[in-house]
């Protein structure tokens, strides 16, 4: 690759089960059953032990735009090695360019309402989120469990939805094929109907996070 922090289409696809979204609005990809039952399990529980309620970077009024609860995972956790094995393996990523690994746990009525992962060049908080490490290239999010009822991510501007299966991985870029940061990939975080949704979500940046 070009830049070691990010990756392709085509090497994910290599990936038994890796499916492309057709679409020449943004690059988006989900494989079913990328984590096994049990390391999902195992990463539920790190996200209930350190949870706290989430925030967002540009702040924007509405203090229920995102009503979830999040955690940085720690790397010296032995299902977080796990993890980050499996991703480097899937997409060649250098790990030097991920942000830490985050859990996300959803109750009924919360959600993360439309957004971008990236941060917006004009936003007050983008020198201080991106001066060193650089924006955000591509996303890497995977349901940890089954919900009930809800819950479904949803890509507005393609009408594509994903719905949470256990170890589903749901990945995109957050680019355009000519660099530039692609709003196509607003994506939107749907109330919890029923049940409790556990997410864990990787980053990686244009240069080294660390």
């Amino acid at each position: 690759m070009a830049n070691p922090g990010e990756t392709s289409a085509q090497v994910l696809l290599r990936h038994a089960g890796m499916r492309q979204v057709p679409s020449s609005r943004l690059t988006v990809l989900s494989c079913p059953h990328f984590l096994p039952p049990t390391l999902c399990r195992a990463l539920i529980a790190l996200i209930d032990k350190d949870r706290r309620p989430s925030t967002i970077a540009d702040a924007n009024g509405d203090k229920y735009f995102r009503t979830s609860e999040t955690c940085d995972l720690s790397a010296d956790e032995p299902a977080v090695q796990d993890l980050e094995a499996r991703l480097l393996a899937l997409n060649g990523i250098d790990p030097a360019h991920g942000e830490p690994v985050q859990g996300q746990r959803y109750d009924v009525g919360q959600e993360f309402k439309n957004h971008t992962d990236f941060f917006e060049p004009q936003g007050a908080d983008f020198h201080k989120f991106c001066a060193v490490a650089g924006n955000r290239t591509w996303t890497f999010m995977i349901y940890l469990n089954e919900v009930e009822a809800g819950g479904a991510t949803r890509f507005k501007v393609i009408g594509k939805t994903f719905q949470p299966e256990t170890g589903k991985l749901v990945c995109w870029d957050n680019h355009r094929e000519d660099g530039s940061l692609n709003p196509a990939t607003l994506h939107h975080g749907m109330k919890v109907r029923k049940g409790v949704k556990y997410v864990i979500t990787k980053w990686y940046r244009e240069r080294h996070w660390h």
